[in-house]
Parts: C-alpha cells; sequence; structure tokens
C-alpha cells in the first residue's frame, strides 16, 4: 500500500473511532469534557513514563485513563459543589494541562516527549513506524487505532442499550436499575483511551475536533441513535479522507487540514442537513406562509 494510502487509513480510524464515542459524548452534552479530557491526560503520560521508562502504548493509555477519570471526578465533584459545569471543566482542563507542561519542563532530559508532538501531532510520518505482529507488518498507528476502534465498536455494540438511555434518560435509566455512573465512567474511559491512542497521529488539540465534530455533523442528520453512530464514523472517515486531499492539494498541515474539512462539513450539514438545516427550515416556513396565503 503506498505511503498516501496509509496515511488516509490512519486518519480514518482516528476519525471514526473518536467519532464514535464522540456521538455519546454529544448526546450527553459533553462535548467539552472531552475537550478537558484530551488535555488533561498529558501528566498522566509523562507520569507513567517516569514510572516505567517506557514509551509504550499500554503504558501511555494507562497513565492518560486515570488522568483522563481524575478529570471527570473533579468536574463532577466542583459541580456538586455549585461550581457550573463550564467553569468545572475550564478549572480541570486547565490546571492538569499545566501540570503536565510543567513536568515536561522539569523533567524534559529524562522524558522523551515533544510537546509540540503532543498538541500538533504528524500524521505524515506514521506510516515508516512498523510493526510486525503475527508475521504481519503494518505501521503502528494502524495496529494501536485498529485496535482502539474495535475496542470502541465492541464496547459500544455490547452496552448499545444502556448506552442509549443513559444518554437520553439517564433518570428512567436509572429508576430501571441500571448503573448510570458506570456507563458515564465507561464513556469517559473510552474518550481517555481514544486520545491517547491518537497523540502520536493528529495530537492533543486536534483530535478534540475529531472527538466532537463528527457526532455533531451526524446529530444534524438523523433522530435515530443507530443512523448517528454510523453517521458518525461516515462523516469521521469523510473528513480525513477529503482533509488529506485538500492539504496535499495546497500542502499545508494533514491532521489540520482534516480538522478544517470536518468544520466545513458541518457548516453545510448545519445549513443544509433535512432535519435541522437552517435553509431548509427556512423554505418550510416560506411555504407555510404562501399555502396560507
Amino acid at each position: 500500500m503506498s505511503h498516501d494510502l496509509w496515511v488516509i487509513l490512519i486518519g480514518s480510524l482516528v476519525a471514526g473511532s473518536c467519532g464514535l464515542i464522540g456521538s455519546l459524548m454529544v448526546l450527553r452534552k459533553l462535548s467539552m469534557v472531552g475537550d478537558a479530557i484530551s488535555h488533561a491526560v498529558l501528566p498522566g503520560i509523562v507520569i507513567a513514563f517516569l514510572f516505567s521508562n517506557s514509551m509504550s502504548t499500554p503504558v501511555m493509555v494507562l497513565g492518560a485513563a486515570v488522568f483522563g477519570l481524575l478529570a471527570t471526578i473533579f468536574i463532577q465533584g466542583m459541580e456538586h459543589l455549585g461550581i457550573q459545569t463550564e467553569a468545572a471543566i475550564g478549572i480541570s482542563f486547565t490546571a492538569l494541562f499545566a501540570m503536565g507542561v510543567v513536568l515536561l519542563s522539569l523533567f524534559a532530559d529524562s522524558v522523551h516527549l515533544d510537546l509540540q508532538h503532543v498538541l500538533y501531532g504528524e500524521i505524515a510520518y506514521e506510516p515508516y513506524y512498523l510493526i510486525t505482529l503475527g508475521g504481519i507488518t503494518l505501521p503502528k498507528a494502524v495496529w494501536v487505532m485498529g485496535s482502539v476502534f474495535l475496542i470502541t465498536l465492541f464496547l459500544i455494540f455490547l452496552f448499545y442499550k444502556e448506552l442509549k438511555i443513559t444518554s437520553f434518560d439517564p433518570l428512567l435509566a436509572s429508576s430501571l436499575g441500571i448503573p448510570v455512573l458506570f456507563f458515564h465512567y465507561l464513556a469517559m474511559g473510552l474518550v481517555s483511551l481514544n486520545t491517547v491512542a491518537a497523540f502520536e497521529s493528529v495530537g492533543a488539540i486536534l483530535v478534540v475536533a475529531m472527538l466532537i465534530v463528527p457526532g455533531a455533523i451526524a446529530y444534524l442528520w438523523t433522530n435515530r441513535f443507530h443512523r448517528m453512530l454510523v453517521l458518525s464514523v461516515f462523516f469521521g472517515v469523510l473528513s480525513a479522507v477529503s482533509g488529506y486531499w485538500l492539504a496535499a492539494l495546497f500542502d499545508v498541515s494533514i491532521a489540520g487540514m482534516m480538522s478544517v474539512s470536518a468544520a466545513l462539513l458541518f457548516i453545510f450539514s448545519f445549513c443544509f442537513s433535512p432535519n435541522q438545516g437552517i435553509f431548509i427550515r427556512y423554505l418550510l416556513r416560506k411555504r407555510i406562509r404562501e399555502s396560507a396565503n
């Protein structure tokens, strides 16, 4: 497979996997929690490296998951104390991310982790880092993001009904005996998993776009949960493919252009989606006025 196709595949896996869990975040009105977690995991990565002296993916995921869940706990704790959700997210996000930056500054000689790489990533280099498993040689990012995508897909399929009802009506779910808090932390754990897995490909900042935008686009096109999940993957992959083509055309950042492409798809959907598009609603109101006259 050519270098271009590998890059597109990696971008599609990142966008598709983040789009799946991002759909849950959009439905739960927790999109910015994904933003907070994507930044809060930085100290977890640094601390995991300091204790293990290893940059292996399982170690990084463990450290990131711990601090991702800590961020969630901090946010919920502050909400219970009466602090507004937006303020709680901002405090947790900035405090934990700043902690990660400070740790990198203190241990820069021993932590071989480039802050700019963590923030922005460089997907163009990922096809060159090859790993052989079971006699099959693939880029490391394909192994990692492919595994994360399958894990995310499996858990959403396994707990489909529970995730659906806890997303739409947590009070009803609680009355039915469904452990709402468990599924909340399951979703947060998947956000942490997807975030750290995507670090090397698109970076912490750009992965936020993949966590939010494909799910938000899908939300504009359907009112059905299962369709929203499918559409989030579709629009995520479409963002990756079109973003790579535009990046090659204008010779700019690939990951950045993938995010820009996702934003353009959102603008188009916001205007022309059949359910909530502003132009469609305008035409419907115009027809109603004409029929009334």
